[in-house]
């Protein structure tokens, strides 16, 4: 074969290949750090609970972090167990069913005609589509098939869950159970819901969320909701770093206050706990810039949105006792 015809020998492209492959995983990298930071600072929102301190562990679960969505939807099924006056134990066992069921969404589909958070089928006789996608009625429903079962917060989770669900897959409830207990140690114990993104853009409606207040206290008598003139300023609220009067770093706006009645006990402060979170979960769908309870205050969209001891660095001391939300008083202030 002359010289000229020979094919020439192809180029070794591995280390260009090896070079473009590394660059690509830098960028993919960069691009999930800027997100993340971009979360902390204003992104894309979302909500992770702690129980006494301790968030949940990376890998136990797809609730790490979840969606304001998936969080005020837990909130809601803590609120309603909690305004029943059913234990920890109940409030658990209803949030892993809803996490196993739905992935704590209220879904308008389902298996034949399962629908909302607990996939309940109308025609089983848990109530008309219209109740069932209510998750306010959907929970309550649960707790109430729940309570008439005998012994059940002595159950194993899987048995307690299956005799309310009737599931064809009653061992799936039981990997939810690490990540509920969490969740309602979040609600209703030690621990805390924080929610992190940007402040609310939309006004809140003070008329709204007194409504779905009294609709999660039910018949729940430890907590009024009087008539509120409104205290945007929030004098002595532990994260504002303010005074009396002043702006708390929250837009001007409505203020919802609930009350707890003398001599409501650990029951009042469970149901105070819970509706304080159940505010944060649902902050920006509410145009809710700030939640004060126990001494303590979380603002949206404002260093991290953690909650915050009163006194504690970076908090501000305020004007005393003045403002404070104690443990007998949540303060659920609005986007004006």
């Amino acid at each position: 074969m002359p010289q000229t015809d020979r094919p020439r020998p192809r180029r070794r492209r591995r280390p260009i290949r090896w070079a473009a492959g590394f660059l690509v995983l830098v960028a993919v990298a960069g691009y999930f750090v800027v997100q993340r930071e971009s979360n902390d600072n204003g992104g894309v929102p979302y909500c992770m609970a702690s129980a006494d301190g301790k968030s949940v562990a990376k890998g136990s679960g797809q609730f790490d972090e979840i969606s304001p969505e998936q969080a005020s939807n837990a909130a809601t099924i803590a609120a309603v167990g909690v305004s029943k006056g059913m234990p920890d134990r109940a409030v658990t066992i209803a949030l892993a069913t809803a996490m196993q069921e739905s992935a704590l969404r209220n879904l308008d589909h389902g298996d034949r005609d399962s629908l909302g958070l607990f996939q309940q089928r109308p025609s089983q006789g848990w109530g008309t589509p219209d109740q069932i996608m209510d998750p306010v009625y959907s929970a309550g429903i649960f707790y109430d098939r729940l309570a008439e079962i005998k012994g059940y917060s002595r159950l194993p989770l899987t048995v307690a869950a299956q005799k309310v669900q009737l599931s064809g897959f009653p061992q799936a409830y039981a990997k939810h159970e690490p990540e509920a207990t969490v969740l309602t140690s979040a609600f209703t114990g030690g621990g805390h819901l924080t929610c992190i993104g940007p402040a609310p853009a939309r006004s809140g409606d003070p008329t709204k969320v007194r409504a779905e207040l009294t609709r999660l206290l039910g018949k729940n008598p430890l907590y009024t909701l009087p008539a509120d003139a409104g205290d945007p300023g929030d004098p002595g609220d532990p994260a504002s770093g303010k005074g009396a009067g002043e702006d708390a770093g929250a837009p001007a706006g409505s203020e919802v206050t609930l009350v707890a009645k003398p001599g409501g006990g650990d029951r009042a402060a469970r149901t105070g706990q819970v509706l304080a979170q159940w505010a944060v979960a649902g902050s920006r769908e509410l145009g809710i810039t700030r939640v004060s309870y126990g001494g303590k205050s979380w603002v949206a969209g404002k260093e991290g949105d953690r909650w915050r001891e009163r006194g504690a660095a970076g908090a501000g001391n305020g004007a005393g006792d003045a403002g404070a939300a104690g443990p007998g008083r949540v303060r659920i202030f609005l986007h004006g």
